[in-house]
């Protein structure tokens, strides 16, 4: 008969002193995270509801319109004038208050002013009109230079005035990402 042997653990094997590590490790992270979880519960606060048998406010949309061919000749002026930097004289009849920004016209004339520059030769511009009603327009131009990258630009239009002197001008553009346009190795 072979001698029975006991089930003790040795522990000054290397063996076993790496799972002893690895046990106690992770009944130490359990620990920790039992101590969080008691004493750092959750510290929001509970916001009581009301309710109310008023009728919902519905926000109205502006009513859509065909664009007046005056918006697309301000545009088109803006981007001559303002954009490319020539006859900022003209540009300023053009800009609306937020692009002026408190600029006074003799400040304007600097050649400094918050409008981002496509200083390139224009070879193509495209326009899609993205809202347009009475007296506003949201436009998405592209721009296209002779040589390089076009750039697409947001344009908003305002119109300012009362009656016979109403007319458009252009309060923002944004610039807001360049196309990406395949290489064409046949050109």
């Amino acid at each position: 008969m072979k001698p029975v042997q006991s089930s003790t653990v040795n522990l000054k094997s290397p063996r076993n002193q790496r799972y002893l590590l690895w046990a106690s490790g992770v009944v130490l992270a359990a620990g920790i995270a039992a101590f969080l979880i008691v004493f750092f519960r959750n510290t929001g606060s509970t916001e009581t509801q009301t309710f109310s048998n008023t009728p919902v406010q519905k926000v109205s949309t502006p009513k859509k319109v065909a664009l007046e061919p005056a918006v697309r000749v301000v545009a088109g002026k803006f981007i001559l004038t303002a954009v490319q930097r020539k006859d900022l004289a003209k540009a300023w009849t053009i800009a609306g208050p937020q692009i002026r920004q408190g600029l006074t016209l003799k400040q304007w004339m600097t050649g400094n002013i918050p409008v981002v520059p496509f200083l390139k030769p224009i070879k193509l511009t495209s326009l899609k009109v993205d809202l347009s009603s009475k007296n506003y327009a949201l436009l998405e131009l592209l721009l296209v230079p002779k040589q390089g990258r076009g750039e697409i630009y947001d344009m908003t239009l305002i119109k300012v005035g009362k009656g016979d002197k109403a007319h458009w001008v252009v309060n923002s553009w944004v610039p807001r990402a360049v196309p990406t346009i395949p290489n064409n190795p046949s050109s």
